[in-house]
Protein backbone atom coordinates (compact mmCIF):
# COMPACT_ATOMS: atom_id res chain seq x y z
CA UNK A 1 0.00 0.00 0.00
CA UNK A 2 1.34 3.50 -1.31
CA UNK A 3 -0.10 6.37 0.97
CA UNK A 4 0.19 9.98 -0.19
CA UNK A 5 -1.40 11.78 2.81
CA UNK A 6 -0.47 14.17 5.65
CA UNK A 7 1.66 12.44 8.69
CA UNK A 8 -2.15 12.43 10.67
CA UNK A 9 -3.58 10.29 8.36
CA UNK A 10 -0.34 8.18 7.84
CA UNK A 11 -0.53 6.65 11.47
CA UNK A 12 -4.74 6.13 10.74
CA UNK A 13 -3.92 4.00 7.80
CA UNK A 14 -0.90 2.14 9.34
CA UNK A 15 -2.73 1.71 12.64
CA UNK A 16 -5.62 0.07 10.75
CA UNK A 17 -3.43 -2.27 8.72
CA UNK A 18 -1.46 -3.76 11.33
CA UNK A 19 -4.64 -5.67 12.38
CA UNK A 20 -5.31 -6.61 9.25
CA UNK A 21 -2.27 -9.04 7.96
CA UNK A 22 1.48 -9.63 8.07
CA UNK A 23 1.29 -9.68 4.29
CA UNK A 24 0.86 -6.17 4.47
CA UNK A 25 3.67 -3.24 3.78
CA UNK A 26 2.86 0.51 3.65
CA UNK A 27 5.26 2.99 2.25
CA UNK A 28 4.93 7.19 2.50
CA UNK A 29 5.42 9.23 -0.61
CA UNK A 30 5.78 13.32 -0.28
CA UNK A 31 4.18 14.19 -3.21
CA UNK A 32 5.57 17.70 -3.17
CA UNK A 33 9.12 15.67 -4.12
CA UNK A 34 7.52 13.41 -6.52
CA UNK A 35 5.56 15.43 -8.39
CA UNK A 36 6.22 14.16 -11.85
CA UNK A 37 5.34 10.48 -10.42
CA UNK A 38 1.87 12.23 -9.31
CA UNK A 39 1.34 13.24 -12.09
CA UNK A 40 1.87 9.83 -14.21
CA UNK A 41 -0.58 8.49 -12.01
CA UNK A 42 -3.41 11.57 -12.04
CA UNK A 43 -2.70 11.97 -8.41
CA UNK A 44 -4.21 14.94 -7.64
CA UNK A 45 -5.10 15.55 -4.04
CA UNK A 46 -4.23 14.46 -0.92
CA UNK A 47 -4.60 11.84 1.03
CA UNK A 48 -4.02 8.86 -1.77
CA UNK A 49 -3.58 5.40 -1.34
CA UNK A 50 -2.70 3.18 -4.01
CA UNK A 51 -3.20 -0.36 -3.40
CA UNK A 52 -0.45 -2.89 -5.09
CA UNK A 53 -0.60 -6.55 -5.58
CA UNK A 54 2.91 -8.16 -7.10
CA UNK A 55 3.12 -5.00 -8.52
CA UNK A 56 -0.05 -4.50 -10.11
CA UNK A 57 -2.18 -1.63 -8.92
CA UNK A 58 -5.08 -3.00 -7.66
CA UNK A 59 -7.46 0.38 -6.34
CA UNK A 60 -6.59 4.05 -6.12
CA UNK A 61 -8.83 5.54 -2.98
CA UNK A 62 -9.04 9.32 -2.55
CA UNK A 63 -9.80 11.08 0.74
CA UNK A 64 -10.28 10.19 4.12
CA UNK A 65 -11.94 6.68 3.05
CA UNK A 66 -10.94 4.17 5.28
CA UNK A 67 -13.06 1.80 5.13
CA UNK A 68 -12.71 1.12 1.66
CA UNK A 69 -8.91 0.99 1.88
CA UNK A 70 -9.84 -1.66 4.75
CA UNK A 71 -12.67 -3.71 2.06
CA UNK A 72 -9.68 -3.66 -0.68
CA UNK A 73 -6.88 -4.90 1.61
CA UNK A 74 -9.09 -8.24 3.42
CA UNK A 75 -10.00 -8.81 -0.36
CA UNK A 76 -6.99 -9.22 -1.52
CA UNK A 77 -5.10 -10.72 1.79
CA UNK A 78 -8.00 -13.67 1.39
CA UNK A 79 -7.28 -14.56 -2.20
CA UNK A 80 -3.52 -13.86 -1.79
CA UNK A 81 -3.70 -16.96 1.64
CA UNK A 82 -7.06 -18.84 -0.89
CA UNK A 83 -3.78 -18.97 -3.29
CA UNK A 84 -0.49 -20.01 -1.52
CA UNK A 85 -2.47 -22.78 0.43
CA UNK A 86 -4.73 -24.65 -1.71
CA UNK A 87 -2.09 -25.96 -4.27
CA UNK A 88 0.15 -27.65 -1.93
CA UNK A 89 -3.54 -29.44 -0.03
CA UNK A 90 -4.27 -30.63 -3.24
CA UNK A 91 -0.18 -32.14 -4.14
CA UNK A 92 -0.51 -32.65 -0.64
CA UNK A 93 -3.79 -34.83 -0.96
CA UNK A 94 -2.72 -36.67 -4.65
CA UNK A 95 0.77 -37.76 -2.60
CA UNK A 96 -1.62 -39.11 0.10
CA UNK A 97 -3.46 -41.51 -2.02
CA UNK A 98 -0.70 -42.05 -4.36
CA UNK A 99 0.88 -44.18 -1.38
CA UNK A 100 -2.42 -45.25 -0.73
CA UNK A 101 -2.58 -46.86 -4.46
CA UNK A 102 1.00 -48.20 -4.35
CA UNK A 103 0.55 -49.86 -0.68
CA UNK A 104 -2.86 -51.44 -1.93
CA UNK A 105 -1.26 -55.38 -2.04
CA UNK A 106 2.12 -56.50 -1.31
CA UNK A 107 2.65 -55.98 -5.47
CA UNK A 108 0.86 -53.39 -7.04
CA UNK A 109 1.39 -52.88 -11.28
CA UNK A 110 0.01 -49.55 -12.50
CA UNK A 111 -0.63 -50.61 -16.16
CA UNK A 112 -2.95 -49.34 -19.37
CA UNK A 113 -6.17 -51.59 -18.90
CA UNK A 114 -6.34 -54.68 -17.03
CA UNK A 115 -5.13 -57.54 -16.63
CA UNK A 116 -8.09 -59.23 -19.32
CA UNK A 117 -7.89 -56.23 -21.78
CA UNK A 118 -4.52 -54.34 -21.75
CA UNK A 119 -4.44 -51.49 -23.71
CA UNK A 120 -0.60 -51.13 -24.83
CA UNK A 121 1.84 -53.51 -25.74
CA UNK A 122 3.98 -52.89 -22.89
CA UNK A 123 1.24 -54.14 -20.47
CA UNK A 124 0.33 -56.81 -22.35
CA UNK A 125 3.79 -58.15 -22.10
CA UNK A 126 3.73 -57.40 -18.40
CA UNK A 127 0.55 -59.56 -18.08
CA UNK A 128 1.59 -62.61 -19.54
CA UNK A 129 5.31 -62.66 -17.79
CA UNK A 130 3.10 -62.15 -14.51
CA UNK A 131 0.41 -65.15 -15.61
CA UNK A 132 3.29 -67.38 -16.60
CA UNK A 133 5.11 -67.09 -13.52
CA UNK A 134 1.73 -67.48 -11.08
CA UNK A 135 2.93 -63.60 -9.83
CA UNK A 136 0.39 -62.06 -6.72
CA UNK A 137 -0.39 -58.51 -7.82
CA UNK A 138 -3.24 -56.39 -7.73
CA UNK A 139 -3.79 -53.90 -10.36
CA UNK A 140 -4.42 -49.73 -11.14
CA UNK A 141 -5.27 -48.43 -14.49
CA UNK A 142 -3.90 -45.08 -15.33
CA UNK A 143 -6.07 -44.65 -18.19
CA UNK A 144 -9.31 -44.30 -15.34
CA UNK A 145 -7.66 -41.01 -13.68
CA UNK A 146 -5.09 -39.05 -15.37
CA UNK A 147 -4.12 -37.13 -11.95
CA UNK A 148 -2.96 -40.64 -10.84
CA UNK A 149 -1.09 -41.25 -14.45
CA UNK A 150 1.08 -37.88 -14.10
CA UNK A 151 1.22 -37.92 -10.63
CA UNK A 152 2.71 -41.19 -10.06
CA UNK A 153 5.69 -40.09 -12.72
CA UNK A 154 6.83 -37.61 -10.52
CA UNK A 155 5.95 -39.14 -7.27
CA UNK A 156 8.15 -42.84 -8.20
CA UNK A 157 10.40 -40.52 -10.44
CA UNK A 158 9.84 -43.03 -13.09
CA UNK A 159 8.51 -41.60 -16.82
CA UNK A 160 6.31 -44.51 -18.36
CA UNK A 161 4.35 -47.15 -17.52
CA UNK A 162 3.48 -49.64 -16.95
CA UNK A 163 5.27 -49.53 -13.46
CA UNK A 164 5.46 -52.33 -10.80
CA UNK A 165 5.43 -51.64 -7.01
CA UNK A 166 6.97 -53.95 -4.20
CA UNK A 167 5.43 -53.78 -0.46
CA UNK A 168 5.25 -49.69 -1.30
CA UNK A 169 8.70 -49.13 -3.37
CA UNK A 170 9.09 -49.02 -7.06
CA UNK A 171 10.52 -51.96 -8.69
CA UNK A 172 10.92 -50.60 -12.14
CA UNK A 173 8.63 -51.21 -15.49
CA UNK A 174 8.93 -54.21 -18.08
CA UNK A 175 12.67 -54.14 -18.77
CA UNK A 176 13.41 -54.51 -15.19
CA UNK A 177 10.98 -57.26 -14.64
CA UNK A 178 12.03 -59.15 -17.71
CA UNK A 179 15.57 -58.72 -16.07
CA UNK A 180 14.65 -60.73 -13.25
CA UNK A 181 12.95 -63.50 -15.28
CA UNK A 182 16.22 -64.01 -17.15
CA UNK A 183 17.82 -64.00 -14.02
CA UNK A 184 15.65 -66.08 -12.09
CA UNK A 185 15.04 -63.80 -9.75
CA UNK A 186 11.34 -62.68 -10.50
CA UNK A 187 10.21 -65.73 -8.44
CA UNK A 188 12.06 -64.89 -6.00
CA UNK A 189 11.23 -61.00 -5.62
CA UNK A 190 7.74 -61.10 -6.18
CA UNK A 191 4.66 -62.94 -4.37
CA UNK A 192 3.47 -65.68 -6.59
CA UNK A 193 0.99 -67.78 -6.43
CA UNK A 194 2.32 -71.97 -6.51
CA UNK A 195 2.88 -74.59 -4.12
CA UNK A 196 5.65 -74.99 -2.04
CA UNK A 197 6.67 -77.82 -4.52
CA UNK A 198 6.40 -75.70 -7.31
CA UNK A 199 8.44 -72.90 -5.46
CA UNK A 200 11.36 -75.17 -4.61
CA UNK A 201 11.64 -76.19 -7.75
CA UNK A 202 11.82 -72.82 -9.39
CA UNK A 203 14.44 -71.70 -6.85
CA UNK A 204 16.66 -74.85 -7.50
CA UNK A 205 16.55 -74.38 -11.08
CA UNK A 206 16.48 -70.48 -11.18
CA UNK A 207 20.07 -70.71 -11.66
CA UNK A 208 22.16 -73.39 -12.80
CA UNK A 209 24.73 -73.53 -10.16
CA UNK A 210 22.35 -72.91 -7.02
CA UNK A 211 23.67 -73.16 -3.67
CA UNK A 212 20.77 -72.80 -0.38
CA UNK A 213 22.75 -71.65 2.72
CA UNK A 214 22.94 -69.90 5.91
CA UNK A 215 23.08 -65.95 5.36
CA UNK A 216 24.69 -64.76 2.23
CA UNK A 217 28.76 -65.34 0.28
CA UNK A 218 29.56 -61.84 1.94
CA UNK A 219 28.41 -62.87 5.28
CA UNK A 220 27.62 -66.64 5.64
CA UNK A 221 25.78 -67.58 8.68
CA UNK A 222 27.37 -70.87 9.98
CA UNK A 223 30.78 -72.51 9.79
CA UNK A 224 29.94 -74.78 7.07
CA UNK A 225 28.20 -72.49 4.81
CA UNK A 226 31.36 -70.19 5.15
CA UNK A 227 33.65 -73.30 4.28
CA UNK A 228 31.52 -74.16 0.90
CA UNK A 229 31.85 -70.51 -0.21
CA UNK A 230 35.40 -70.77 0.40
CA UNK A 231 35.73 -73.96 -1.86
CA UNK A 232 33.83 -72.25 -4.17
CA UNK A 233 35.52 -69.50 -4.80
CA UNK A 234 38.32 -70.70 -5.89
CA UNK A 235 36.70 -72.63 -8.77
CA UNK A 236 35.91 -69.64 -10.86
CA UNK A 237 32.30 -70.34 -11.73
CA UNK A 238 29.64 -67.96 -11.26
CA UNK A 239 26.69 -69.54 -8.94
CA UNK A 240 23.52 -68.03 -6.73
CA UNK A 241 22.90 -68.42 -3.55
CA UNK A 242 19.76 -68.60 -1.05
CA UNK A 243 19.59 -67.77 2.05
CA UNK A 244 17.63 -70.28 4.31
CA UNK A 245 17.50 -68.46 7.24
CA UNK A 246 15.36 -66.01 5.32
CA UNK A 247 12.06 -68.27 4.52
CA UNK A 248 11.51 -71.28 7.00
CA UNK A 249 9.14 -72.64 4.33
CA UNK A 250 12.16 -73.08 2.12
CA UNK A 251 14.25 -74.22 4.83
CA UNK A 252 12.10 -76.59 6.32
CA UNK A 253 10.70 -78.01 2.70
CA UNK A 254 14.02 -78.30 0.61
CA UNK A 255 14.92 -81.15 3.11
CA UNK A 256 11.74 -83.28 2.07
CA UNK A 257 12.09 -82.45 -1.26
CA UNK A 258 15.81 -83.20 -1.76
CA UNK A 259 15.53 -85.91 0.71
CA UNK A 260 18.57 -83.97 2.15
CA UNK A 261 18.17 -83.15 5.79
CA UNK A 262 20.96 -80.79 6.06
CA UNK A 263 22.95 -77.37 5.01
CA UNK A 264 24.28 -76.13 2.90
CA UNK A 265 22.79 -78.09 -0.24
CA UNK A 266 24.22 -77.92 -3.56
CA UNK A 267 22.44 -77.87 -6.80
CA UNK A 268 23.90 -78.30 -10.54
CA UNK A 269 21.21 -78.00 -13.62
CA UNK A 270 18.69 -78.37 -11.22
CA UNK A 271 20.12 -81.92 -9.61
CA UNK A 272 21.56 -82.23 -6.02
CA UNK A 273 25.34 -82.63 -5.73
CA UNK A 274 25.39 -82.59 -1.84
CA UNK A 275 26.35 -80.88 1.07
CA UNK A 276 29.76 -79.79 2.40
CA UNK A 277 31.20 -83.18 3.07
CA UNK A 278 30.72 -84.57 -0.84
CA UNK A 279 31.78 -80.89 -2.06
CA UNK A 280 35.06 -81.13 -0.28
CA UNK A 281 35.47 -84.63 -1.76
CA UNK A 282 34.52 -83.14 -4.64
CA UNK A 283 37.18 -80.20 -4.76
CA UNK A 284 40.33 -82.30 -3.28
CA UNK A 285 39.48 -84.87 -6.34
CA UNK A 286 39.83 -81.93 -8.42
CA UNK A 287 36.16 -83.08 -9.81
CA UNK A 288 34.34 -79.99 -8.42
CA UNK A 289 35.09 -77.27 -10.86
CA UNK A 290 34.16 -79.99 -13.94
CA UNK A 291 30.52 -80.58 -11.91
CA UNK A 292 29.77 -77.26 -11.99
CA UNK A 293 30.26 -76.61 -15.08
CA UNK A 294 27.71 -79.62 -16.03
Amino acid sequence: VTEYHKQWYQRRVRGLLSQKSSFVDVYQVDTEKVPKFCESLNIDSVPTCLIYQKKELKETVTGLNLPKVAKTVDKLTAEHETTSCQAPVVEQDLNTRLKSLTTMAKCVAFIKGSPQAPRCKFTRALMELFLSTEVEFSYFDILSDNDVREGLKKFGEWPTYPQVWLEGELLGGLDIMKELHENGELITTLPVKMSLNTRLKNLINSHKVMLFMKGDPSEPRCGFSKTTIGILAQCNVEYKTFDILSDNDVRQGLKTYSEWPTYPQLYVNGELIGGLDIIRELHEAGELAETLRG
